[in-house]
C-alpha cells in the first residue's frame, strides 16, 4: 500500500516556555520566536518584508539619529519594564535634540531558559510604548546567549526622529541668564528600582517615572519656546545632567534644593540608604534651559503637555564648569558629579 512520505524536518521541540539556544540558531526556532512574538507584536509591514533592512520613507527635513542599549535589572518593576523603558529611552533621546520619534530599531540578546511568556510581554510593553509615541518598530535582530550569561535580556534600539526645531538644541547655546527648569519631580525610576530589588513597600505605591517627553517637548516648540537645550534626566539624575552642561557650556549653573521637587517616598528610600535624589535616575523627566522672558511660556507649554514644571536655578558664567547648590539651611556648595554609580543597572 502506498504512504506519503514526508522528509521534512519537524521543529525541535522546546522544554516548556522557555527560550533555548536553538532559538538563537537561525533555524525553524528561531523563525517561529520572530513571527510568533516580535512580528505578532510590532506588525509593521517593514518587518514583514523580513529584508536585512528597512527601506525608510523618503524626509525632506533634517534627521536625527541616537541609538541606546537596556540592561536594567529587574526586567519589570513598578511602573514600566525593559521593552518600554527600551523605546522610552530611545525615544527621548530623540526628543532632547528637538526631533519627533519616526523610526526604530530593536536588537534582543536573550538569554537561554527565560521564560517565553516574560519574552512576549516585554515585546507588546515595546510595541504599546511606540504607538504611544507614533513611532515604528521597523527592523531588528535576535541573538540567544548560553544560561547565566544574558541576565534574562538585554535590548539595544536605535532611532530615527524628525528635527522640527528651528534652532539647535545643544549645551552650546545655553547662556549666562537662562532659567533652568525641570519638568517634574525627580529620582522616582531610580528609587523604584532600588525598591523592588530591596524588597521595600511604600504606602504610596513608588512607581516609576519612565514615560515619553515628546510631548512636552512638542508643546514648548509649538509655544515658540527659545529652547537652548533640552536634556532627559537619566543615569547620574538631574545633578550629573547640570554638571555635563555646565562642563559643555563654560558655565555655571546654580539651582535651589528648596525648588527641587522630590516625592516623599523617593526621600525616604534615599534616606535609609544614605542615597542623594538629585543624582537618582529618573526616565521621564527633563531638563530645560529658555532665555528668562521665556520662562512663564515655557512652564505654560509643559503644563499643558500634562508635566508639573518648576524653574529650579538659573545659569551665571562664574565659575565655569561648575554647578553651585543652594541647601535647604541656606548655604551654598559645589554640586559635584559622582566619580561612581549610586545605583547600577537601572536602565
Amino acid at each position: 500500500m502506498k504512504q506519503d512520505i514526508s522528509l521534512s524536518c519537524p521543529v525541535p521541540h522546546a522544554p516548556e516556555r522557555t527560550v533555548t539556544l536553538a532559538h538563537g540558531s537561525g533555524g525553524r526556532l528561531m523563525h517561529k520566536l520572530i513571527a510568533d512574538i516580535f512580528l505578532k507584536a510590532f506588525d509593521d509591514p517593514a518587518l514583514h518584508e523580513a529584508h536585512d533592512g528597512a527601506r525608510l520613507e523618503p524626509c525632506p527635513d533634517r534627521l536625527a539619529f541616537t541609538t541606546d542599549s537596556f540592561v536594567v535589572r529587574p526586567m519589570f518593576f513598578p511602573g514600566g519594564d525593559i521593552g518600554s523603558l527600551a523605546v522610552h529611552g530611545t525615544c527621548n533621546d530623540l526628543a532632547m535634540c528637538g526631533a519627533q520619534p519616526m523610526y526604530l530599531s530593536c536588537g534582543f540578546i536573550i538569554e537561554e531558559g527565560l521564560c517565553l511568556d516574560a519574552l512576549e510581554a516585554a515585546a507588546k510593553s515595546m510595541a504599546a510604548a511606540a504607538a504611544e509615541v507614533g513611532a515604528r518598530i521597523v527592523t531588528g535582530d535576535t541573538k540567544v546567549v548560553e544560561r547565566g550569561k544574558g541576565d534574562g535580556i538585554y535590548i539595544n534600539t536605535a532611532g530615527v526622529g524628525r528635527i522640527v526645531a528651528l534652532n539647535p538644541v545643544s549645551p552650546q547655546r545655553v547662556r549666562p541668564g537662562h532659567a533652568v527648569i525641570v519638568s517634574g519631580d525627580v529620582g522616582a525610576h531610580g528609587a523604584a528600582i532600588l525598591s523592588v530589588r530591596e524588597g521595600l513597600a511604600f504606602e504610596t505605591g513608588l512607581k516609576s517615572d519612565a514615560g515619553h517627553l515628546w510631548p512636552a517637548v512638542r508643546e514648548l516648540l509649538e509655544a515658540d519656546v527659545d529652547v537652548a537645550c533640552l536634556r532627559d534626566l537619566t543615569r547620574g539624575g538631574l545633578a550629573t545632567t547640570l554638571n555635563e552642561i555646565a562642563a559643555k557650556a563654560s558655565c555655571c549653573i546654580s539651582i535651589d534644593e528648596e525648588k527641587v521637587p522630590v516625592r516623599r517616598e523617593v526621600e525616604g528610600a534615599c534616606e535609609m540608604f544614605g542615597l542623594d535624589p538629585l543624582y537618582m535616575a529618573c526616565e521621564g523627566r527633563l531638563a530645560a534651559f529658555v532665555p528668562p522672558d521665556h520662562a512663564d511660556r515655557a512652564l505654560a507649554a509643559l503644563k499643558a503637555a500634562g508635566c508639573a514644571p518648576v524653574v529650579v536655578g538659573s545659569v551665571n558664567d562664574r565659575p565655569a564648569g561648575e554647578v553651585r547648590l543652594k541647601t535647604r539651611i541656606g548655604v551654598e556648595r559645589v554640586l559635584d558629579m559622582l566619580s561612581g554609580e549610586q545605583l547600577p543597572r537601572i536602565c
